[in-house]
């Protein structure tokens, strides 16, 4: 009688409907972490390399190395 009231394992089928709910969950996260990427390190990186060489100026650097100020870069 107890056992009757049991019901059967879903055997047939399985792995295909695992593969499809964590490849979904697996692709959802990965845009979510590249996105994260993009917005937290990459634009910033961008940006404060283009403020440093909007002022950059290469002869006051080379003058600056030739003058003796830097010990190892001659």
């Amino acid at each position: 009688m107890a056992s009757s009231s049991l019901t059967k394992p879903q055997m047939r089928g399985l792995l295909a409907k695992r593969l499809r709910f964590h490849i979904v969950g697996a692709f959802v996260v990965s845009l979510g972490v590249a996105a994260f990427y993009k917005f937290a390190v990459a634009e910033p990186r961008k940006k404060a390399y283009a403020d440093f060489y909007r002022n950059y100026d290469s002869i006051k650097d080379f003058e600056m190395r030739k003058a003796g100020i830097f010990q190892s870069a001659k």
